[in-house]
């Protein structure tokens, strides 16, 4: 057996490239599940970031709506629930106007609503009045939108009629089985949906009028998600009243446990319409939880409310829906990207519809994401996944080299990062660098308790997190604590640019879209985020010392290490010009920095040449401050005072 090559860590030469990435990789989302049908949302990079509405029946996959149509809403901006099939017809919202669509009856799609500012999303059909009930946000009053539950009925002409309103934000309309009650999820100002949505039922009468509303739970202190109507008519629910999102009940007028376990039975609501349990006949659910960044599912029984898991391949688990005796769901596991995966429920086979990438990795060219604790600000643990340096075919010149770190800050910043293989870190670790995949104080998938230690501390606890992780794997010889670097997108944008400006523990730092003026943003954004800064900060403007205090852009003077920015011309929620100010204030300090700017971009990168771009451009800056010698031929970055 030979020997591997030696080479310096960086200098790996590794099959995973960003082409590949950038190009021949799909987000998967949005399934849905009927008669045996499975419906799933796929967004294409290469079709400049077009989502598309796929099917799998009989007759194999297909798509569902035509070239020139883009499925998404900006309902919350952040969308969700853009579709729904109804019979062989199909309804969606279409990005570019964001009316809504009927496709499925022969010749072009047809718009059902009229045009306008208003914004629709996360649908349910009401087969008892032949109409759709969904969240509406309507712009067209000029000063904050306006959210409702509304009904829709596409054979009047696309007439909207709103049958709940009065509060700042709405979600999760459900049906129940006989059409004689509505429940949703309501939330207010400053309140975000993990932090205390409510659930409500009201009585529809025939004619489709809503009765008055009967709180269930949720409020001060709770949030409740994922409402349900099982096929009984009982209504089910997520709730994390004990610290963790759970499932419970309503019958006979009373609240019971499904579940007590510590574990997440949901997730933040950032999008509409998320799953993680369905119904496999009155006395079984098909539910999925996480627990330690690992997802799983099982079968619960309604009765004895024995959980049984179920054994797959799969780690992360979402969008899972639950139909004609089977699961369907995005599953992705450390070694396999994501896929869309039915799943037989009585013999437990599993086949992926769709997978988010052909083209197989062979296991030599992977790292699998190690879960470490550490020991942060305050006496408390934080957590994270470390990913070692792996390539079959390289080895480190030097047995005592250590490897340079990554540490990759998560967006949110209520979000979270798992065990599913995430090519982007493969780029690095393939390549002989570490990584760090931080789940920081304020991540959901540990409890609420965890998720509230970044209230009124975002800029503080999260910074704390991430500096100690690296400096935690530094200490115990894992990584080379001189070469140490920290990168994330929008909010973790703002993670990272705030551990450059307040702390010296990093020696080069990337900031993709990241939010640098706090201030800014409070005063800019849009409206489901246009209070979540007084949570995580203060009241403002009451509090505006609170914001100056944590913006990297009013503490260019702590910036001093080599930073790399890349940014979208057209974010509106981070404005270029707040990326100009601080590389600015870098090539007057004398310090190296780069700028890549993408025309066309808004607050996330869509276009394949510009995700692969973003890649090379963050990996040839790295190489260059910690210098290493990629052993790929790449495109050039300016880099400033270098």
């Amino acid at each position: 057996m030979r020997n591997p090559p030696t080479a310096p860590y960086g200098s790996w030469k590794s099959p995973i490239t960003a082409k590949e990435i950038a190009e021949g990789t799909l987000a998967l989302s949005e399934t849905m599940a009927d008669g045996g049908k499975a419906w799933w949302v796929e967004m294409r990079p290469a079709e400049g970031g077009r989502h598309v509405v796929m099917r799998q029946d009989a007759g194999g996959v297909s798509e569902c709506v035509p070239k020139g149509f883009n499925v998404r809403t900006r309902v919350h901006e952040y969308g969700g629930g853009a579709y729904l099939p109804v019979g062989d017809e199909l309804f969606f919202v279409h990005f570019a106007d964001q009316r809504l669509y009927r496709a499925g009856r022969g010749g072009a799609p047809e718009p059902v609503t009229p045009g306008g500012d208003v914004r629709y999303g996360d649908f349910v059909w009401d087969e008892r009045r032949s109409r759709l009930v969904t969240v509406q946000e309507d712009h067209r009053g000029g000063g904050e939108a306006v959210n409702s539950i509304a009904a829709i009925y596409p054979g009047e002409g696309g007439r909207a009629e709103v049958l709940a309103s009065g509060n700042d934000f709405y979600s999760s309309p459900r049906i129940s089985p006989d059409g004689g009650q509505l429940a949703f999820l309501t939330w207010n100002h400053p309140n975000m949906p993990w932090d205390a949505a409510e659930l409500w039922t009201a009585p529809m009468g025939g004619d489709g009028s809503v009765g008055r509303a009967v709180h269930v739970a949720g409020g001060v202190g709770e949030s409740v998600a994922q409402p349900e109507w099982s096929g009984d008519g009982v209504l089910h629910f997520a709730s994390d009243r004990t610290d963790w999102w759970n499932l419970y009940r309503l019958r006979n007028g009373t609240v019971e446990a499904l579940t007590s376990l510590e574990a997440e039975f949901a997730g933040p609501q950032w999008n509409l319409r998320p799953s993680t349990y369905g119904f496999d006949g009155p006395e079984r659910i098909i539910t999925s939880y996480g627990r330690d960044g690992a997802w799983r599912i099982a079968k619960l029984d309604t009765r004895t409310l024995k959980l049984e898991p179920v054994e797959t391949p799969y780690s992360t688990i979402a969008h899972l829906r639950v139909n004609s005796g089977r699961a369907v769901f995005i599953g992705g596991s450390p070694s396999r990207p994501a896929a869309v995966v039915a799943m037989d429920l009585e013999t437990g086979k599993t086949e992926e519809l769709r997978r988010a990438a052909e083209r197989e990795i062979d296991a030599g060219y992977l790292s699998t994401g190690e879960a470490v604790e550490f020991p942060t600000e305050g006496g408390v643990t934080a957590h994270g996944f470390f990913h070692a340096p792996r390539n079959r075919d390289f080895v480190p010149t030097r047995r005592d080299e250590k490897p340079p770190l990554v540490v990759m800050v998560h967006g949110g910043p209520t979000g979270s990062t798992a065990t599913a293989l995430r090519m982007s870190i493969q780029y690095y670790t393939s390549r002989g660098i570490a990584v760090l995949d931080v789940n920081y104080g304020g991540s959901t998938g540990y409890g609420r308790k965890y998720r509230e230690r970044l209230a009124g501390k975002w800029g503080v606890v999260d910074v704390d997190d991430a500096c100690n992780g690296a400096k935690h794997l530094a200490a115990a010889g894992r990584v080379d604590g001189r070469r140490l670097a920290i990168t994330g997108g929008s909010a973790g944008g703002y993670t990272a640019l705030s551990c450059l400006a307040f702390r010296k523990v990093f020696a080069a730092g990337a900031s993709h879209f990241g939010i640098s003026d706090c201030e800014a943003l409070a005063k800019e954004t849009h409206k489901f985020e246009s209070r979540y800064l007084d949570r995580l900060i203060g009241p403002y403007p009451e509090r505006r010392d609170i914001y100056v205090e944590r913006s990297p852009i009013h503490h260019v003077e702590g910036l001093s290490c080599p930073v790399i920015f890349f940014q979208g011309l057209d974010d509106k929620i981070v404005p270029p010009n707040q990326a100009q100010r601080l590389v600015d204030a870098l090539r007057e300090n004398g310090l190296p920095v780069a700028h890549v700017e993408f025309e066309g971009e808004s607050h996330g990168f869509r276009k394949a040449e510009n995700i692969r771009r973003a890649i090379e451009g963050e990996f040839y800056f790295f190489s260059r401050i910690f210098g290493f010698t990629p052993a790929d031929a790449l495109e050039s970055v300016k880099i400033d005072n270098l």
